[in-house]
């Protein structure tokens, strides 16, 4: 066998990676799939696979998809697949960060309170500690949750600029 050659475990390894990279781009949302350079004629195929229900017929769209994938540049499709994967990634961590700050806040530990407003300069003081003695008033009596929600609706608009707009400016 030739160096050139390429055997047929490699030849179905390869089609069954560009099968489930054209199963990942059909299961993008559309503004996801807008950060993609790929040519129109794919761009096409995968809005018409994300229409169909019918599974037979899911499936032969997804195998065109791959057909046209082989002439694709699938180096800048992975590199953009691994940037919308660590986005979410981060918008995960940065959601988490939140609900900690959220529940620190409402078990009463108000010196958070200082790191919160070194960290999210749009943040206000006096509306950050009214939401937070207010969720610790409601936590001790143990009355509902109104409080805590409004105060993580509040940190989690103070700090959208910080934790997601670098991710969304990659």
């Amino acid at each position: 066998m030739d160096n050139n050659e390429k055997s047929r475990t490699r030849l179905k390894n390869e089609d069954t990676a560009l099968k489930m990279l054209g199963q990942e781009l059909v299961d993008l949302s559309p503004e996801q799939l807008q950060h993609f350079d790929i040519s129109d004629e794919i761009l096409d195929a995968v809005r018409f696979a994300r229409k169909i229900t019918r599974h037979g017929a899911r499936r032969r769209q997804i195998q065109r998809i791959r057909t046209l994938l082989r002439d694709a540049d699938l180096e800048s499709i992975q590199t953009s697949l691994e940037t919308l994967k660590r986005g979410d990634d981060q918008r995960a961590l940065a959601f988490k960060e939140i609900e900690n700050w959220r529940d620190e806040l409402k078990e009463g530990n108000l010196a958070l309170i200082e790191e919160i407003l070194r960290i999210c300069p749009d943040a206000e003081r006096q509306r950050l500690t009214q939401l937070a003695r207010n969720a610790n008033k409601e936590y001790l009596s143990g009355k509902g949750v109104k409080s805590s929600r409004i105060l993580f609706r509040y940190l989690r608009r103070i700090s959208d600029t910080l934790f997601f707009s670098k991710s969304d400016e990659e």
